[in-house]
């Protein structure tokens, strides 16, 4: 797994962060399709009962920060239940240099704290870079979801086991 930039910070996501990540849903999951700021802003709203979500930022300056990747959690809080990842992503430019495990990492430890057994979600079958980020991460291919995603793209399963 790639290291992350020393001065990567991660902090809960705000309403106020959904228009700032909406150009990056659109360009990462266009065709899928992306989420609305509805749907960000209703996810929002779950939490922390249900749901985790988080930024990882980047300083671009000593005063400024900007955002360079996303992800959520849905964690009901039940003792032994799964936990699902709803979404991750990183902006192109900052991919490969450990914002993703960054943000893994956090989902994890989140999913710990609700005492999840499981880690759960979804991927497109032909998004081999983010297949091999999960499996390196223990994830395990369980089930595909035919036509799952846009353009007839199947979806596969995959679960992590957490002690």
């Amino acid at each position: 797994m790639a290291r992350a930039p020393q001065d990567a910070v991660v902090r809960p996501m705000r309403s106020v962060d959904v228009e700032a990540l909406l150009p990056v849903e659109r360009l990462l999951f266009a065709g899928d399709p992306p989420w609305t700021e509805a749907q960000f802003h209703d996810e929002l709203a779950r939490m922390p009962e249900t749901r985790w979500y988080i930024v990882a930022e980047l300083a671009t300056t000593q005063t400024e920060r900007r955002i360079v990747g996303y992800a959520g959690l849905r964690a009901p809080g039940i003792p032994g239940e799964p936990a699902d990842i709803q979404t991750i992503a990183v902006t192109p430019e900052h991919q490969r240099r450990g914002i993703g495990s960054v943000l893994m990492d956090a989902l994890i430890r989140e999913a710990h704290a609700r005492q999840a057994d499981s880690i759960m979600l979804e991927v497109r079958s032909d998004n081999d870079a983010a297949i091999a980020f999960y499996t390196e991460y223990g994830f395990e291919r369980i089930a595909v979801r035919r036509g799952y995603y846009g353009g007839g793209r199947d979806g596969l399963v995959m679960r992590k086991s957490l002690p």
